[in-house]
């Protein structure tokens, strides 16, 4: 690009300002220290506070944490050089490449950037000070370091086994540059550095300081070449191993796949035409990493207004075993998004009619549960804001507070006709039809999806209602209208409705107000999602609804913790099915009632127990009551980390283990049999996580303990009786 001698001059004192700010700041920073070998992070025996520094003479800073470090050259433009797993000496960039992108106006714009390697399978260190800058891409000028803040405000209202937001250090890079198109465009990359976890956040802002608006299509947050996972000569990129040593998710996930992998909108892995030393013969090998919506944003930013991009939490793994990759995925959750480990013990009940209210939060009192959920099919309509109705259900709400018991209720927004004006338009028709996911859904940034928000947010606020089960919750809908409200066309229509779904959850959780939804919005305030099921299944026996459960338990238990996930128990009749499927009348089916709610609660999950009540006899009342005991006696535990033992198979035991190195019950294992008699086994329990080295204390049940000695893969081989289509438990000191 060619410049005019004024517009040179212009760059050259404005970079000359910059880097003086830049070299001032640095300044500032701690010199980089040397790095001992961590010990293993999942065990929780040390700390590993965040820090940032300079290195290098002052033209790099550094973010490490002892488990991760991540080293961004900032002469003579920003890039990173360096991005290591410090408990393997992984490297991460084999290749430089900008810290962001932007596409403003139609142009596409660099942030930071060096150029000048020719050779993009690695990387070597005497490279770096010969790269040069471009005079094209935004320049950093400054930095600023603080403690990290919570991305929002939570008000944790319900059992919670982690209160507390997470700490660390937060390093923002500056850019501007003297582009005449530009200028006044300030761009801002955040990195959010974790204590005690090898998790770093990344992301941008944009700030318009120009007299008129900007239109920003697209923010490219992340740009990492990674090395690659696998040696392929030929195979498509969707073919081939993405690498698998880096995990990343990003707070625009949608489609109710309950599944984070199956959600992610913005995780691109792309093929690098730049890297000719790679094997595949067509350079299609996936390795480069870019984070951006996939649809895009259109976002117009006002003079004085900033625009933020989406979140990226990237963790780094120090293993291919899927359990130990799973372990420091759920530890991530319970830090970064401690909102998911809030896990109350809720009822969901069909009926709104007050006497029936007041009796099941009597109920919930004398069993020890702690909220009441009025159901879907319950005639609850929250988007009803009479004063009739609102008095109504702020009656019922004042009750269960007054006894102790949390109230909330059910909202369908997707999956619904409004009306022609209402729904989302189909691109390819331009008809309100066929054009959503799911057949049909109303556009959250229509005038009556606005209003929606908006009844919800008065009739929670006014009837004092603790949680939103939340159906439908906007799953990325796309729409091609032009006259609502919201939104001013295609372009934006995805944007525009993500981050009005996401604020609305955000101002939840500000006010103590607990979710339930069945999408992953985990980054932005929800608590629950479901294991994963498929809802004709509850119409079939209890003996196969036992089984079916417990797989469901297990396979759902891989990425999320117990807390994040919640299960269901129809105790009426749901989807079809005859008596054998239902639990009512409840007193003629304990023994089934029992062990559901066990193995739901022995998992540390919660499930729906969808009806009309708790208990209907004083014998079923006892049973909902010692089990609730029980689970409240080993809660902790119970809420602590699973391991996958074996999977249900109808064929012979199955079980998982509860495991925590900081508990004084250092594990807990739910063993059951399928079989029609009695199994006698001995089974190998794996106690590494535990954090026990050389002996275990072993019970069964409420029995006395046994002592064992871990063998030197750290397990201990128990021998176990289980009745015959039953269960038992083991306690672990």
């Amino acid at each position: 690009m060619k410049f005019s001698l004024f517009t040179l001059l212009l760059l050259t004192w404005g970079s000359t300002c910059g880097a003086q700010r830049l070299a001032s700041s640095l300044a500032k920073l701690p010199p980089y220290p040397q790095q001992k070998v961590p010990a293993d992070w999942l065990l929780g025996t040390q700390k590993y506070p965040a820090g940032i520094y300079q290195s290098s003479g002052g033209k790099e800073v550094v973010l490490s944490n002892g488990l991760i470090k991540r080293r961004i050259r900032l002469t003579p433009n920003a890039a990173t050089i360096d991005y290591q797993n410090l408990s393997t000496g992984e490297q991460l960039v084999r290749s430089v490449r900008p810290e962001a992108r932007l596409t403003i106006g139609g142009q596409t714009y660099a942030v930071g950037g060096l150029y000048g390697q020719t050779e993009h399978a690695y990387l070597r260190e005497e490279w770096v000070a010969g790269f040069t800058a471009s005079t094209s891409d935004f320049q950093v000028v400054d930095l600023s370091v603080a403690s990290l803040r919570p991305y929002f405000p939570w008000k944790p209202t319900t059992w919670t086994m982690n209160p507390n937001q997470p700490g660390g250090q937060v390093l923002t890079l500056v850019f501007a540059s003297e582009r005449p198109e530009l200028r006044g465009i300030r761009v801002q990359v955040h990195y959010e550095l974790y204590d005690d976890i090898p998790v770093l956040c990344k992301w941008v802002s944009v700030e318009n300081n120009r007299p008129q608006a900007i239109r920003v299509e697209q923010v490219v947050s992340e740009i990492l070449a990674t090395p690659e996972e696998e040696s392929a000569v030929v195979g498509t990129p969707e073919q081939m191993k993405k690498p698998q040593r880096i995990y990343i998710e990003n707070n625009y996930a949608f489609n109710n796949a309950m599944r984070y992998e199956l959600s992610d909108q913005a995780t691109h892995w792309k093929r690098d035409s730049s890297y000719t030393s790679q094997v595949n013969y067509y350079f299609d090998t996936p390795c480069l990493l870019e984070i951006y919506p996939s649809f895009g944003m259109s976002a117009e930013v006002p003079p004085g207004q900033v625009l933020r991009s989406i979140r990226t939490q990237e963790l780094l793994l120090d293993s291919y075993d899927r359990e130990r990759n799973g372990l420091a995925r759920r530890r991530m959750y319970r830090t970064v998004v401690p909102w998911t480990t809030q896990n109350p013990m809720f009822m969901h009940l069909i009926s709104t009619d007050p006497a029936t209210v007041r009796s099941t939060i009597d109920q919930c009192v004398e069993t020890g549960y702690e909220m009441v959920i009025l159901s879907f099919g319950s005639g609850l309509n929250m988007e009803d804001t009479s004063a009739a109705n609102l008095a109504k259900f702020k009656a019922l709400a004042d009750y269960a507070h007054q006894r102790g018991i949390k109230l909330g209720g059910y909202s369908l927004f997707s999956s619904r006709r409004i009306d022609d004006e209402t729904d989302v338009i189909d691109p390819k028709t331009g008809l309100p039809n066929k054009g959503a996911f799911f057949g049909h859904a109303p556009c959250l940034a229509s005038r009556w999806g606005i209003d929606y928000l908006e009844k919800l947010k008065i009739f929670i606020s006014q009837t004092g209602f603790d949680l939103l089960e939340h159906d439908g919750p906007y799953p990325g809908d796309v729409c091609a209208s032009t006259t609502h409200p919201g939104h001013r066309g295609l372009s934006d229509s995805q944007w525009v409705q993500m981050e009005m779904q996401k604020g609305f959850y955000r101002w939840l959780n500000e006010r103590g107000v607990y979710i339930n939804a069945p999408d992953w919005y985990f980054m932005d305030g929800t608590h629950k999602i479901a294991l994963g099921y498929r809802e004709v299944n509850f119409s079939l026996s209890r003996e196969q609804q036992k089984i079916l459960n417990r797989q469901n338990i297990y396979d759902g238990t891989w990425e999320k913790t117990p807390s994040m996930g919640w299960g269901f128990v129809p105790l009426t009749k749901y989807q079809g099915g005859g008596p054998e499927a239902v639990l009512e009348p409840l007193h003629e089916h304990l023994k089934d009632y029992r062990q559901l709610m066990m193995q739901y609660y022995g998992a540390g999950i919660q499930a729906c127990y969808r009806g009309p009540r708790l208990y209907d006899t004083d014998d079923t009342k006892r049973t909902v009551q010692e089990v609730v005991q029980w689970y409240k006696k080993y809660r902790m535990i119970l809420n602590a980390d699973l391991l996958h033992l074996r999977r249900p198979d109808g064929r012979d035991w199955d079980g998982i283990l509860h495991v925590s190195s900081e508990l004084p019950q250092k594990g807990l294992a739910m063993l059951y049999n399928p079989r029609r008699e009695k199994i006698i086994r001995t089974i190998k329990l794996p106690l590494y996580y535990t954090g026990l080295s050389t002996k275990a204390r072993v019970r069964v049940q409420e029995g006395t303990f046994k002592e064992y000695t871990l063998n030197r893969n750290y397990e201990i081989e128990v021998p176990v009786e289980i009745p015959a289509e039953g269960y038992t438990w083991l306690v672990i000191e």
